[in-house]
C-alpha cells in the first residue's frame, strides 16, 4: 500500500472519522445543509445560488467522515475533488441535486449505529428527516415537467423545515468529546442510499405511467417499499426451520476461497505436528498462500521475522501479544475478506501463542529440574562436610589414651562417607539415570547407629523390621539433615536430648526437647527456603521435596517445647 495513513475500520465495511474537530461537527452539518438549502429552496439559477453550492460542498469536505483530517491526498485526488465540486456548484441539475442528497442521506444514516451519545444520534436524525423531506417534497417534483406545487408546500420547504436545521445547531455536543471518530458503516450507508433512490425513482415512475398525483405515487412507493423491507426482514431470519439469509451470508464469509472449517483443522494439525514456533509460524503462512487474494505474508516477533511469497503494493497488518503479522495482496481488501483474514490470522496468533507458552514452559521445568537436582546435591555435600568436620573436631580434640576410640570413629565414618560422595558424583554424571535402591531395613538401622554412636544419641528400640525395605538414599538424606539439626541445638544446650526411632511402615521420627520451631516459619519450613544461623537454610526444604519425589512425607509430627519431632512416612 502507500505511505499514506490507513484509515482505521472499526467493523466489516467501516470507514473512518471526520476530518474535524467533534465539537464543530454539529455546527458544520447544519451549516453544510443550511447552504445547500439556501441554494436549492429558491432560485437555483441565480450566481448567489451557484455560489451557496460551492459553499455548500466546501463544508461537506470539512465536515465528512469519510478521510482523517491528517491524511495527505495526492495531488489528483485533491484536484478531482474540485473539479467534481465546481462542475456541481455550475451545473445546478435537478437529478445531480437529487443523487446527491441520496448520498448525504446515505452517509448521515450510516453513522447512526455507531454512535454513542443521544444528542448526536438526534441530530442525526433530524438531519435525515430534514434531507428525505426536502428530496421528496421539493427537488422531486422538479424534475416532473408538467407539475404544480401544491400551494403551502413552497412556504412550508422554504421557511418551516430550516427550523431543524437550527435546532441541530443549538443541540449541545454529547458523549463522544474525546476525539472518537464518527464510523460510518459503509452497507448500511448503501443500504439507505439505494433504498432512497428506489423510493424516488419509483414515485417518479408510477406518477408518469399513471399520470395520476404525486403524492398518490409517493404513498405507492412507500407502501411497496416497507412491503419488501418487511418480507426481507423475515427471510433474515425465519421460523419455519430455513436458516435464513443471515446464515447463508456469514457462510459466504467464512468460506471465501476454501471452507473456514477445513483451514481451522489444517491450522491444528500443523500446531499438533511442528512443536516449534518459529517453524510451525513459517508452514502455516506458506499454507496461507494458497489464498487467491494473497501473494505474500511477512511476520515480526520478539524471536524472529521474515516473509513467505512475495510483497505486493497493497498490505494489511495484524498484531497479537508478540507477533505482527503482515498480509500482501495485489489489490485493496474488501470488507468480507478482511474479516476472513482477521479471523484466519487469529488462529495462527492464538496457535503461536500457545507454542511459544508450551516452549517456555519446557525450558522453565527443564530449569527447574536443574535447580532442584544441583539444590539437593548441594545439600547432600553439606551434610558430608558436617560429618567431616565432626571427624576433625575429634581428633583435634582426642587425647593420648583416646586412640582406640577415635580410629573407631574413623573406621564407621569414613565408609559411609565415601560411598556418600561416590553416590554424589553418579547423580552429578547423570542424574536422570539414577535409580533409588533400597535395602533391607534393619541393617540399614544398624549401620545408622554405628554412625552415630558415642555421639549422644538415644536409638529406640525398633518394632518388628523383619523383612521391611525402605529407600536407603532418602532415609540417608533425611535422617542426617534431621540429626544434624538437632545435634545444633545441643550446642546450645548441653542437657537437650535427641532420639530417633524407626517404626513398621516404614516410619523414621527424630525428636528433641529443645525450644519448638518458631509460629512465624512453621508453615514455610518445609515449604520454601528459610533463614538459618547454621546453614544455607534448605536443608529440611530439601529434604520434603526429596520425600515427596520419593512418594514419602515429611512432616513436623509435634511442636511443642521439650518435644519436637519430625516424621517422614510413606504416603497414602
Amino acid at each position: 500500500m502507500s505511505d499514506e495513513p490507513r484509515n482505521s475500520v472499526d467493523q466489516p465495511g467501516g470507514t473512518s472519522a471526520a476530518s474535524a474537530p467533534p465539537r464543530y461537527q454539529h455546527a458544520l452539518l447544519a451549516g453544510m445543509l443550511l447552504t445547500l438549502h439556501g441554494a436549492v429552496a429558491w432560485e437555483p439559477n441565480e450566481l448567489w445560488a451557484r455560489g451557496l453550492l460551492l459553499a455548500h460542498f466546501g463544508l461537506f469536505l470539512i465536515w465528512q467522515p469519510v478521510w482523517r483530517g491528517e491524511r495527505q491526498i495526492p495531488l489528483t485526488r485533491a484536484l478531482m475533488v474540485l473539479c467534481l465540486g465546481a462542475f456541481f456548484a455550475v451545473s445546478g441539475n435537478w437529478w445531480l441535486i437529487a443523487t446527491w442528497m441520496a448520498v448525504l442521506f446515505g452517509l448521515i444514516g450510516g453513522g447512526v449505529p455507531g454512535t454513542v451519545g443521544r444528542s448526536d444520534r438526534f441530530v442525526a436524525i433530524l438531519a435525515a428527516v430534514y434531507l428525505v423531506t426536502v428530496l421528496l417534497m421539493w427537488v422531486v417534483p422538479q424534475l416532473f415537467i408538467a407539475y404544480a406545487l401544491v400551494p403551502g408546500i413552497s412556504g412550508f420547504v422554504r421557511y418551516g423545515l430550516p427550523l431543524l436545521l437550527l435546532v441541530i445547531l443549538a443541540i449541545p455536543k454529547g458523549e463522544r468529546q474525546s476525539g472518537t471518530p464518527v464510523i460510518v458503516d459503509l452497507f448500511y450507508s448503501v443500504v439507505l442510499f439505494l433504498l432512497v433512490v428506489a423510493l424516488v425513482l419509483g414515485s417518479f415512475v408510477i406518477q408518469e405511467v399513471s399520470h395520476g398525483q404525486y403524492l398518490l405515487g409517493l404513498a405507492q412507493a412507500l407502501m411497496v417499499i416497507a412491503l419488501l423491507l418487511v418480507g426481507l426482514s423475515w427471510l433474515w431470519n425465519p421460523r419455519g426451520g430455513f436458516g435464513g439469509i443471515g446464515t447463508l451470508l456469514s457462510r459466504y464469509l467464512l468460506g471465501l476461497g476454501l471452507p473456514f472449517e477445513q483451514r481451522m483443522r489444517r491450522l491444528a494439525d500443523l500446531a499438533q505436528t511442528e512443536t516449534r514456533p518459529e517453524h510451525f509460524l513459517r508452514d502455516a503462512l506458506t499454507y496461507m498462500l494458497e489464498l487467491p487474494w494473497v501473494t505474500g505474508f511477512g511476520w515480526t516477533s520478539a524471536w524472529s521475522s521474515g516473509t513467505v511469497g512475495k510483497e505486493a503494493l497493497h498490505d494489511e497488518q495484524y498484531e497479537t501479544e508478540s507477533l505482527r503479522i503482515t498480509v500482501y495482496a495485489p489489490r485493496p481488501f474488501s470488507p468480507a475478506v478482511l474479516l476472513h483474514l482477521k479471523l484466519l490470522m487469529q488462529m495462527v496468533g492464538h496457535f503461536y501463542e500457545a507454542q511459544r507458552r508450551e516452549q517456555l514452559r519446557r525450558q522453565s521445568a527443564y530449569t527447574q529440574a536443574i535447580y532442584e537436582t544441583g539444590a539437593r546435591l548441594t545439600h547432600d555435600v553439606k551434610n558430608l562436610l558436617q560429618s567431616l568436620r565432626s571427624i576433625c573436631a575429634a581428633a583435634e580434640m582426642r587425647g593420648v589414651d583416646d586412640d582406640t576410640a577415635f580410629r573407631a570413629l574413623v573406621q564407621r565414618q569414613l565408609p559411609q562417607i565415601a560411598q556418600r560422595l561416590g553416590s554424589t558424583l553418579d547423580k552429578l554424571k547423570s542424574p536422570a539415570t539414577s535409580v533409588a535402591s533400597e535395602v533391607d531395613a534393619l541393617i540399614w538401622w544398624q549401620g545408622l547407629q554405628a554412625r552415630y554412636g558415642g555421639r549422644g544419641i538415644h536409638f529406640s528400640e525398633p518394632g518388628a523390621l523383619n523383612d521391611m525395605r525402605l529407600p536407603a538414599e532418602l532415609f540417608d538424606s533425611t535422617v542426617v539433615t534431621l540429626i544434624e539439626n538437632a545435634l545444633y541445638k545441643t550446642a546450645q544446650d548441653a542437657a537437650l536430648k535427641v532420639t530417633v526411632t524407626l517404626l513398621a511402615g516404614p516410619r523414621l521420627r527424630v525428636c528433641d526437647t529443645g525450644l519448638p520451631v518458631p509460629p512465624p516459619i512453621v508453615d514455610q519450613i518445609l515449604a520454601m527456603p528459610v533463614e538459618s544461623d547454621s546453614g544455607l537454610g534448605v536443608g529440611l526444604f530439601q529434604a520434603a521435596k526429596f520425600a515427596e519425589q520419593s512418594g514419602y512425607a515429611l512432616a513436623l509430627a509435634d511442636n511443642r517445647p521439650g518435644c519436637v519431632c519430625f516424621e517422614l512416612t510413606r504416603r497414602g
